[in-house]
């Protein structure tokens, strides 16, 4: 579970770093400020979860169920969240409306704060003196 945690920590961190300079570059004159702020969130918590990834795959305190766990959480919590919030964010340059499943953005983000919260209750279960 710790190689397939890695790569898709690497992939996410891969990802984020092609779509914030596609952004900044890219995007910039084709879309408002506001939008461009809005995708820039989508990416900013796309690498906060890699990183989040990197960690879990080389934790020692969290159990691989909760690993399991938290992997499926992150996948679908980014591309529910960022993926929407991309979406939304260019909706203008498409010819799919965005909007109308701008309802999974919320849900997406539902699922990360899910993932957060298994790895609290893994550092409860710490057992001994470590405080």
């Amino acid at each position: 579970m710790n190689k397939k945690i890695l790569i898709l920590a690497a992939i996410f961190g891969i990802l984020s770093v092609v779509l914030g300079a596609f952004a900044a570059h890219g995007l910039k004159a084709l879309i408002t400020t506001q939008a461009l702020q809005t995708f820039e969130t989508g990416v900013r918590y796309q690498m906060y979860h890699a990183l989040l990834l990197l960690f879990v795959g080389n934790s020692a305190f969290v159990s691989e169920k909760s690993k399991k766990a938290i992997f499926y959480l992150i996948l679908l919590g980014i591309l529910f969240f960022s993926g929407s919030i991309y979406g939304l964010a260019t909706n203008e340059l498409s010819g799919f409306n965005f909007k109308s499943i701008g309802f999974i953005t919320p849900i997406g983000g539902l699922l990360l704060i899910v993932s957060w919260i298994i790895l609290l209750i893994n550092f409860l279960k710490i057992k001994g003196d470590n405080s």
